[in-house]
């Protein structure tokens, strides 16, 4: 259903069963998926995608121009896949020149109110941004990723899968897949073990995940020295192996 007071562009397309909350706006360059429902007072602008089931709650603004006085109104994009909740006051923004051209956010992710994810994030899937979560430009978010209200996470930064950041937490640095962290700046506290229980996680990954954060975090190596131990630890380990890989790649540092 469309409310009468929507106002959508001739060029805007549709999906079947897409509905339109009152005062809503879509935009000439705005693609919808099937089944997806927009609130009431959404504003969808600029070159969107947006796939199907998701639910978009009202006031949020889906699409804008990025903050970023470098932008100069380039024909970039944001996408967004399937089955997300997205809810009130959120903004998300569309990529820039400066890097892929697209912020893209996946698919079964839970975005509480307030969230902002700027220009040229990719966030995975299965993912939770609790209230006024705010990523800044060119984050990257791996898959089931928890930010706690009022998580900070600054630009060019990499949030590991599986990862938890309590509430308040500012990131700096690169947090590693599996890794719990906390404060201002944020500090590690340990894995997120019984998340990777629900998530089907055997005893014997989660062992050797908790033996691969301890040479991280807790052996008083260099970080050469535990990129090194943890790569011997998991070595045979299929669950624990993204561990390594992150540590082993990070480009900004990690959080220590």
């Amino acid at each position: 259903m469309i409310h009468p007071t929507a106002l959508i562009h001739p060029g805007a397309k549709l999906g079947a069963g897409v509905s339109v909350g009152a005062y809503s706006i879509v935009g000439e360059h705005v693609e919808i998926g099937d089944g997806t429902r927009i609130g009431p007072h959404v504003v969808i602008e600029g070159h969107t995608r947006i796939g199907r089931d998701n639910e978009i709650f009202q006031f949020c603004s889906i699409g804008a121009s990025p903050q970023d006085k470098k932008y100069d109104a380039e024909p970039t994009r944001l996408e967004i896949g399937d089955r997300n909740t997205i809810r009130e006051f959120c903004s998300f923004n569309v990529g820039t020149s400066q890097d892929a051209h697209v912020t893209r956010v996946g698919s079964d992710n839970w975005v509480m109110a307030y969230v902002h994810i700027a220009h040229d994030c990719q966030v995975g899937d299965h993912t939770i941004f609790a209230n006024n979560a705010t990523l800044a430009g060119h984050v990257h978010v791996d898959d089931w990723a928890i930010l706690g209200g009022f998580t900070g996470v600054h630009q060019f930064c990499r949030v590991g899968a599986h990862s938890f950041c309590g509430v308040g937490t500012v990131l700096l640095q690169d947090l590693p897949p599996f890794v719990t962290v906390a404060g201002n700046p944020a500090k590690p506290h340990g894995i997120n073990s019984e998340g990777l229980k629900r998530r089907g996680y055997s005893a014997e990954g989660i062992a050797a995940i908790k033996r691969a954060y301890r040479a991280l975090y807790r052996s008083g190596l260099s970080l050469d020295e535990a990129r090194a131990r943890v790569a011997e630890i998991v070595a045979g380990h299929t669950e624990a192996a993204p561990f390594a890989e992150f540590i082993a790649g990070s480009g900004r540092g990690l959080v220590r």
